[in-house]
C-alpha cells in the first residue's frame, strides 16, 4: 500500500484494532508478535519495542513511533484497571512463557507480564478451573480488513523505510530478518532498480 492508502485502512478501524494495526503498520511487527506484547516490553523512556522469540525464536528490538506514545499508555492504563479488578475478583493470571510460572510463581499475577492486548472474556482451564485472559484472537483484527491483510502493513513499513532513504541493513535488523536478501525484496517495488539506489546523474 502506498501512504494514502495506509492511512485510508487505519482510519476506517476503531479502538484497539485501530491500535493494533497502527503498531504494526509503525514497527514492523507481525501480526503475531503485536498480539503477543506483554506491558514490560514496551519501553517508553527509550522509545523501543522488545520482540521476544519472534520468527526463528530470536529478539529485536524496533522503535516506538512517537505518536502512538499517548494512544498506547492511555491504552494501558485501561487495561491495567481491567488486570487490578481481576485480582480482586480472585483471577488476574496470565499464561508465562516457558514454564516460568514455576520458577516464579507470583510473577504470572504481575502487571509488567500482562498482555498488552487481552481477551475481553476471560479464558477458563476446564482442568483446574483457572480462570485468565489470553491475549486478542488473530482472526479479530484479520476480520476487520477488507482490501488489504495485516501483513501488509509489515510490507508497506519496510517500503516507506527505503523510500525514505533508510540503510538496508536497519530495515533488516528492524524486521528481524536472517538475511538481507529477504530485505531487499522490498526494493522492487520502489521502481528505482533493482539495489533502490538513486543514479548521481539524477540529481544534476
Amino acid at each position: 500500500m502506498n501512504r494514502e492508502e495506509v492511512k485510508t485502512v487505519l482510519s476506517q478501524l476503531v479502538e484497539d484494532k485501530r491500535l493494533m494495526a497502527g503498531l504494526m503498520y509503525g514497527t514492523g511487527l507481525r501480526l503475531i508478535e503485536c498480539l503477543r506484547l506483554r506491558v514490560q516490553e514496551i519501553d517508553f523512556e527509550r522509545k523501543e519495542i522488545t520482540v521476544r522469540d519472534g520468527k526463528g525464536a530470536k529478539d529485536r528490538v524496533t522503535m516506538l513511533p512517537e505518536s502512538l506514545k499517548s494512544p498506547l499508555q492511555q491504552h494501558l492504563r485501561q487495561i491495567k484497571w481491567i488486570h487490578e479488578r481481576d485480582l480482586a475478583n480472585g483471577w488476574g493470571l496470565v499464561l508465562m512463557p516457558d514454564a516460568l510460572d514455576r520458577k516464579y510463581p507470583n510473577a504470572a499475577s504481575e502487571w509488567c507480564w500482562q498482555w498488552v492486548f487481552p481477551q475481553k472474556n476471560r479464558w477458563k482451564d476446564p482442568r483446574t478451573k483457572w480462570e485468565g485472559r489470553h491475549h486478542v484472537d488473530a482472526s479479530i483484527l484479520q476480520k476487520a480488513f477488507k482490501r488489504a491483510t495485516c501483513h501488509t502493513l509489515r510490507h508497506s513499513f519496510a517500503t516507506h523505510l527505503l523510500e525514505d532513504g533508510y540503510d538496508i541493513r536497519t530495515v533488516q535488523e528492524l524486521l528481524g530478518h536472517k538475511d538481507v536478501r529477504t530485505t531487499m525484496i522490498y526494493t522492487h517495488v520502489l521502481n528505482r532498480g533493482g539495489l533502490g539506489v538513486r543514479s548521481p546523474v539524477d540529481t544534476l
